[in-house]
């Protein structure tokens, strides 16, 4: 049996699917970015006067795809400590990898009870983001 779950906490899915499915007590969340869910706007970025992304802060968007992030899951009757699989994915790997790392850190201060975790650098994500989750969760009954 499966159950998709929606959020009203977390921003809305940019495509035609669910926040995250259950699965048992799996839960199987779909690609989580940074965007604000009241605003829908990408805290950290900064556009000139013609609304070209001239710059944007990672710090500001790691912050923000972990809070949506654990909107979802307690949406889903999840909670962070849950989480056992984690790929993140980085637009400017060389840039941003250490100010995401030390974030991460501060978030599962324990490297062994923090989940699993697996870090790509890509080119684009399909909307002006630097940064998305796409997690994996057990949820203890």
């Amino acid at each position: 049996m499966t159950d998709a779950i929606q959020s009203s906490n977390a921003p809305k899915p940019v495509g035609h699917y669910p926040h995250a499915r259950r699965v048992g007590n799996q839960l199987f969340l779909s690609g989580v970015g940074p965007r604000d869910p009241a605003s829908n706007g990408v805290p950290g970025n900064v556009h000139d006067k013609a609304g070209t992304l001239i710059t944007y802060d990672i710090e500001a968007q790691t912050r923000s795809v972990f809070a949506n992030v654990r909107a979802v899951l307690e949406s889903s009757g999840a909670r962070w400590e849950d989480l056992v699989d984690v790929t993140v994915y980085l637009t400017d790997m060389a840039r941003d990898f250490k100010t995401y790392n030390a974030i991460w850190a501060e978030f599962f201060p324990d490297a062994g009870a923090a989940p699993c975790r697996t870090t790509l650098g890509i080119t684009a994500l399909p909307t002006p983001i630097a940064i998305e989750l796409k997690c994996i969760a057990v949820i203890k009954e």
